[in-house]
């Protein structure tokens, strides 16, 4: 142990972790030439890209439940499954897509390529939509239907395949490239990271309602090809928008691969896993120099939690470092190298919470269609709202709560607790995550309420009539549903963004999708169990089973799980920046997070 103090605090070392100036003269001007571009002009080519996504993405996946079981008359569980399977697909992929981004292409590249694919897919999917060959014979009334064959099924798995991998560019690196179009520590800049965000998921909410109203409502009315070919042919208009935009865009390189820094920390740390810890972090590697191309924003400090870690940033005599050479990374890490690993693990158990709450929302692309369609629908005598459409009021309750968040209620709280935010991200999920508690508990009232009403009308063995019932008690569940996400998901998604060190935030916006993956994952495993162990959820006539129970399953399951958020947001450390102070042109920028 005394040869091993010797070698991390000689002189030798000490000076290999001095940051050359020269470099910082070059890094700041860069910094400042970098700045001129983005800003708010930038937005609205960023932000049609993504718009015309959710138009592709969720005027397809918002009614796949009637297209899967009224066009390729797949049963309904197999229908709820593979809406839940594509759909957690789809949050699945932004991982390899954010690998990508962070590690070579860069984000712009990266949605343009991703974009194209997706194109690629829809085309495909418009085209089975529009030709006989690709999808069974229709049938009508007690005919018994024939299901899509093998081929019929691959050329819609296959569409589905190419939308995924094309989601899996755009959603972690469409958030994370308009967030760094503004510049927190620059004083130029009117915006905040935490403002863009909330009107980025603005955005995506008009777009979801559009396609939950027009599209949904062409696609019922109109026909499945026409309502397939106009988001399609808004994706290939999203394209050449967002390349226009390429001049005014704030581009940053990719910093290589943040999955093998976090391998190479890992490693690192198993081979000197027998070396005593050292007490004083001061005496662990820093190299500035070294890390300034990851480190913009500031070197990160050294924490003490996950202390097994720190050995990756232990010098030892077999180490041998040189002031001009690099070290082996693969046994030798600094300590900001560590802590961005440090920063992913302490993010986890957060990351987890957010997987029932995905799993509930699940629900309203599903089941709830399902009620909608056994309920009156009628607003005229000619006019019937698509079932589909009746998430148009979690939208509209989604869109309306953000306004009043970033208006109203932001102001409120700030006076109270000092933050210019109002409140931080975790609280914000907390509210989020108690109000879909209560939005899953009305659903399985107004289910009860349902039912009720088809056994007094004779109506329980009958799973094609219309329940005397009106749809618009579905209201209450879909509106808090779109209160509760107006709150969890945005503070979630800003959550990884500002506590992901800045090289891996990509790969951060990924996690946010990949939570909803593995909710929608679960949704699909608890709705397999619940099928085949009970009689809640039956295939063919909804009016037979107990839905009720299942949501208030799920009801209890997400009560267990706020208690368990609660314990995690309590011990969470945020990620520690140091202070970083820039001289440019006679301008100081000072950074600090």
């Amino acid at each position: 142990m005394e040869n091993h103090s010797m070698a991390t605090a000689t002189p030798e070392n000490k000076d290999s972790f001095a940051t050359s100036g020269n470099a910082d003269d070059k890094q700041s001007k860069a910094f400042v030439n970098n700045n001129e571009k983005g800003g708010i002009k930038t937005m609205p080519f960023i932000l049609v890209n993504e718009i015309c996504e959710k138009l592709a993405m969720v005027g397809f996946s918002k009614n796949m439940v009637n297209y899967l079981t009224q066009q390729l008359h797949m049963p309904l569980t197999k229908a709820a499954n593979t809406v839940t399977n594509f759909n957690g697909t789809s949050s699945l992929t932004p991982l390899l897509g954010a690998f990508i981004a962070d590690s070579y292409a860069g984000k712009f590249w990266t949605i343009t390529v991703a974009t194209a694919i997706y194109l690629a897919g829809m085309i495909v999917l418009t085209l089975s939509a529009a030709l006989p060959q690709l999808r069974p014979p229709p049938c009508a009334g007690d005919q018994v239907c024939q299901e899509a064959n093998g081929s019929q099924t691959a050329v819609l798995y296959l569409s589905l395949l190419f939308a995924a991998l094309g989601s899996g560019g755009i959603r972690p690196c469409v958030a994370a490239f308009g967030a760094e179009q503004f510049v927190e520590e620059d004083p130029t800049q009117p915006k905040k990271t935490w403002v863009f965000f909330n009107w980025y998921y603005f955005a995506l909410g008009a777009s979801i309602l559009l396609a939950s109203t027009v599209l949904v409502y062409i696609q019922d009315n109109v026909g499945w090809s026409c309502g397939l070919g106009i988001p399609t042919l808004a994706m290939a208009l999203s394209i050449i928008v967002f390349l226009i935009g390429y001049p005014l865009y704030r581009n940053l390189d990719p910093a290589g691969s943040p999955y093998t820094r976090v391998l190479q920390v890992s490693v690192a740390a198993f081979r000197k896993r027998k070396i005593p810890l050292i007490s004083d972090p001061k005496f662990l590697y820093v190299n500035e120099e070294l890390d300034a191309s990851i480190s913009t924003d500031g070197l990160l400090h050294h924490t003490k939690q996950l202390k097994f870690l720190d050995n990756a940033a232990i010098v030892t005599e077999e180490d041998s470092l040189k002031s001009s050479e690099k070290p082996n990374f693969w046994i030798l890490n600094t300590v900001h190298r560590v802590e961005e690993l440090k920063s992913i693990l302490r993010m986890l158990p957060i990351w987890a919470a957010g997987i029932l709450f995905a799993t509930s929302s699940a629900q309203q692309n599903t089941f709830s269609l399902q009620q909608a369609n056994t309920m009156e629908r009628h607003l005229t005598k000619s006019f019937v709202i698509p079932s589909a459409s009746m998430s148009v009021f979690g939208m509209l309750s989604m869109l309306v709560t953000i306004v009043l968040y970033d208006r109203l209620l932001v102001r409120v709280a700030r006076r109270m607790t000092g933050l210019e935010r109002g409140i931080n991200f975790l609280q914000r999920m907390a509210i989020g995550f108690f109000i879909a508690i209560i939005a899953t508990m009305v659903a399985g009232f107004v289910e009860v309420k349902r039912k009720h009403a088809a056994s007094a009308s004779g109506l329980i063995d009958s799973p094609e009539s219309t329940i005397p019932i009106s749809v618009f008690w579905l209201v209450p569940q879909y509106s808090l549903h779109g209160i509760a996400e107006a709150f969890m998901v945005i503070g979630h998604l800003e959550f990884f963004y500002n506590q992901a060190p800045e090289s891996m935030r990509s790969t951060a916006t990924a996690l946010f999708w990949t939570s909803i993956s593995v909710g929608d994952y679960t949704s699909t495993l608890l709705v397999t169990l619940v099928h085949k162990y009970s009689d809640w959820l039956p295939n063919r006539n909804l009016n037979e089973g107990k839905l009720e129970y299942f949501y208030w399953l799920l009801t209890l399951l997400q009560a267990l799980n706020i208690v368990y958020y609660l314990i995690c947001a309590k011990f969470y450390t945020f990620k520690p920046l140091s202070h970083k102070t820039e001289h440019v042109e006679g301008v100081e920028l000072t950074t600090q997070v």
